[in-house]
């Protein structure tokens, strides 16, 4: 019996090929966008799942702002690790990284950059589960001097060769001579703190960077700590008692934990190891996967019952005929299933292809692996219930037509099914302009991020921070960076060069400084952040920054020992309760026993990008060695290219420090790159959107039909009474304006409570105006009306005698 059900089945899909086609290809692509959806979801909720990871916790500072602890960075304290050990016992281990931007390996005349570097405690490899390819966990990160090497940097460093016992030089800032004691498989891209390899935490003594800190103080803040806690430790205890903690003796700020697997979703403090992701980015994507695979399934209920119309005098005949309901639910259940099992194979097939291209869109090495019993239970569960519930309805009403009227051509559909119909239908139209508002508000959003003023002019500046690859002291070095500055602002295309610590969009490192603080009144601020960094003379023509008080630094008028000059923005003016800039100028404030003199004020700007709020800032007239920046005449850069000029500066670098690596940064280009990930976002709602749309309207696709073939009499004696096309037109398509209508006022609440939390989380954003959804809705109807004017128009000029030929 099963195999006649089956073969009629077949046949009928065959026959019906343009049905079949519709059904088919939505569900399948309803199902592959889900499945890459949640490939990617999968992906970053994935994060530091390796074994024992659910008993690791980082360690992180509150800092005081008015009343309230705020989250402040994600480091703390050299010292916060060694006494939560000594003073906790739920902590059983800890382990500390010291972050290092970038180092240059050298070994004979090869040289080698890497990034995602550490000076890390030896207890890493048990805490982080890291085994050893080569060498023993025990000894490898012990002693001062040694480095342990991933696989894939070892390979680069040494080919095939055993690396074990070899020497490499290493320079970032004090050049060293490190032993290679281990070498580990390649870290995990889905990791928050992404390592190439790592340095032993005692070869931080032998640093001059480090001189005079004092290992048993509270000192520096700028460490990575992370906790390896019991199994039966109560969390939300030993949080409070960390909380309530005050080793380091500072009533301003405080020690806290979060679980490492929370990290990367939801962590965005300042000083993170690197730029995390976004959960409302994951909750986003996640509602457009179901969205998109509830629609697909809508269409195939909408599509199935407009075509058991046509089916019902089947249906009668093999009714008189002796089938039984059952009989009948069963046929059309396994229509529904080697349809929808169709649909998924070819979904899976899609998924494999576009994989590739999708990988290269996220940036992200996603596979189709599911990393849990119960992830791979979840999806098949999901699309089988979704197969069940798309199939039962249609197979319900099939089988509950009556014999009589089924011959005759009269079924009639129930007024509880109208209302199932119009309310899946509204549902569609809902989910539609919910996404098309969030489309337009999110490219809104971008493209207001990345064309709103700064406050700065970063066009035709390039930073230039090489590696100097030889053990010079630091005042030699600072000396040597002026000169270089100097003599690259004599070639014609440089229209201003100097030194300076960072710049705008270069995130939070070398910026900040925890201290006290003595302002221009006496009041006496105790220890919090200060955004502060080294600039010299030029620095503001570079950069166009405004003075909306006092002047630049002069070129030969750093300041000495007790006494210096700084400039200040607006934000740093309130802060030091002086309201207007003017006022400011002259004033001195105090910290590090110097003396600052503040000889100018300047507009504010966002140094961190449109995300976070402006911050008080204090740019300080001192040497430093960390960036050369150069400003391009973009009259020269018109007629003669980047290249030109970069080669020309890379010869200047040559000159003044010969066998040096020479490195460069476009900053506008860096300045924008803190927004890639939010670009990615736009893009891919604008994809799943545009493919909801063309699922929602193979359901609109189908309930138009169902509508024709409903009414076919009522439209023929229409026409026979004198009806015209324009008429019928209307007749036919006023439902769906009005079922557009209902949803519009349904979508606009949804969409603006939805889009005015997701905007929440920009320092400055763009506004939801009344545009927005107005072109939403107008969108919408436009989008409905095409799809239905098609079958409308063909149900307009049909023969009046075909519909009324049995009457």
């Amino acid at each position: 019996m099963y195999t006649l059900y089956f073969k009629i089945a077949v046949r009928y899909l065959l026959k019906h090929k343009l049905y079949s086609f519709i059904n088919i290809s939505g569900l399948a692509i309803g199902v592959a966008s889900f499945i890459l959806i949640m490939v990617y979801v999968n992906y970053e909720r994935s994060y530091d799942q390796f074994k024992g990871s659910e008993h690791v916790y980082r360690v992180y500072m509150d800092y005081l702002e008015g009343d309230t602890f705020v989250a402040g960075d994600a480091q703390s304290y050299n010292l916060s690790g060694p006494t939560f050990k000594q003073e906790f016992p739920e902590v059983l281990d800890f382990v500390r990284f010291y972050q290092l931007d970038k180092v240059t390996f050298k070994i004979g005349e090869q040289t080698l950059e890497e990034t995602r570097g550490s000076l890390a405690d030896p207890s890493y490899f048990d805490i982080f589960n890291q085994s050893l390819i080569k060498g023993d966990t025990a000894t490898a990160l012990k002693e001062p001097n040694s480095i342990v090497l991933t696989q894939t940097v070892a390979q680069k460093l040494f080919g095939k060769e055993n690396p074990i016992g070899k020497t490499i030089s290493i320079f970032w800032g004090s050049p060293t001579l490190a032993t290679v004691t281990g070498v580990m498989a390649d870290v995990p891209e889905n990791t928050h703190f992404k390592i190439n390899y790592l340095l032993s935490f005692k070869t931080i003594k032998t640093w001059d960077e480090f001189d005079g800190q004092k290992e048993l103080e509270w000192s520096r803040n700028n460490y990575f700590t992370y906790l390896k806690l019991d199994k039966n430790a109560d969390i939300g205890l030993l949080q409070k008692k960390i909380i309530e903690s005050d080793f380091e003796d500072d009533p301003d700020e405080r020690h806290n934990i979060e679980p490492i697997q929370d990290i990367h979703l939801y962590s965005n403090k300042p000083y993170e190891a690197e730029a995390n992701g976004s959960v409302t980015r994951v909750k986003f994507l996640m509602a457009i996967a179901f969205i998109i695979l509830i629609l697909s399934w809508l269409n195939y209920i909408n599509l199935s019952t407009t075509k058991s119309l046509e089916r019902a005098k089947e249906v009668g005949i093999r009714k008189v005929a002796g089938a039984h309901k059952r009989q009948l639910i069963g046929q059309s259940l396994l229509e529904s299933v080697i349809l929808n099992g169709l649909a998924i194979l070819v979904a899976i097939v899609i998924a494999i292809i576009v994989l590739p291209l999708y990988n290269s869109f996220t940036g992200k090495a996603l596979t189709f692996e599911v990393s849990s019993l119960t992830g791979i239970l979840l999806i098949i569960g999901i699309i089988l219930f979704g197969m069940i519930l798309a199939g039962v309805y249609p197979a319900i009403l099939l089988s509950s037509y009556s014999p009589s009227r089924a011959l005759k051509g009269k079924v009639r559909t129930s007024a509880s099914g109208l209302h199932i119909r119009k309310g899946l239908i509204i549902t569609q139209f809902l989910a539609t302009i919910v996404l098309l508002i969030g489309t337009i508000v999110v490219t809104k959003q971008i493209n207001f991020m990345k064309d709103q003023p700064i406050g700065s002019d970063l066009n035709h500046i390039i930073a230039i921070h090489g590696e100097i690859l030889s053990k010079t002291s630091d005042s030699i070095l600072l000396n040597e960076f002026s000169a270089l500055s100097a003599e690259m602002k004599k070639l014609p295309v440089v229209k201003y060069a100097t030194t300076a610590q960072t710049y705008p969009g270069d995130g939070y490192e070398n910026l900040s400084s925890f201290m006290g603080i003595t302002y221009p009144d006496g009041t006496e601020e105790g220890n919090k952040v200060y955004y502060n960094y080294k600039v010299e003379a030029d620095y503001f023509d570079i950069m166009d920054i405004e003075f909306l008080a006092g002047t630049t630094f002069q070129s030969n008028s750093r300041g000495k020992g007790t006494k210096r000059d700084m400039v200040i923005n607006e934000k740093f003016t309130k802060e030091i309760g002086i309201s207007n800039p003017l006022e400011a100028i002259n004033k001195t404030v105090k910290f590090w026993g110097i003396d600052w003199t503040i000889i100018g004020v300047v507009k504010d700007y966002h140094h961190f990008g449109l995300k976070t709020p402006v911050q008080p800032m204090m740019m300080r007239q001192q040497p430093t060695r960390d960036n050369v920046l150069v400003k391009l005449d973009p009259n020269i850069i018109a007629i003669s290219g980047y290249q030109s000029a970069i080669t020309q500066l890379e010869k200047v670098w040559s000159e003044v420090f010969p066998e040096s690596i020479f490195s460069y940064t476009f900053i506008d280009k860096k300045f924008q790159a803190q927004y890639d990930e939010d670009a990615k976002f736009s893009s891919a709602f604008r994809i799943f959107t545009a493919l909801a749309i063309f699922i929602a309207a193979l359901g609109l696709f189908g309930l138009t039909s169902y509508t024709c073939i409903q009414r076919k009499k009522e439209i023929g004696i229409r026409k026979v009474n004198g009806a015209s096309i324009f008429k019928i037109l209307k007749l036919l398509n006023i439902d769906f304006i009005k079922w557009v209508g209902i949803a519009f006022f349904i979508a606009v609440p949804v969409a603006w409570y939805t889009m005015n939390s997701w905007l929440s989380n920009f320092a400055i954003k763009t506004d939801l105006s009344w545009w927005i959804f107005a072109l939403a809705g107008i969108m919408a109807l436009g989008i409905t009306l095409l799809t239905v004017s098609w079958q409308s128009f063909t149900a307009a000029n049909s023969n009046p005698v075909d519909a009324l030929r049995d009457e």
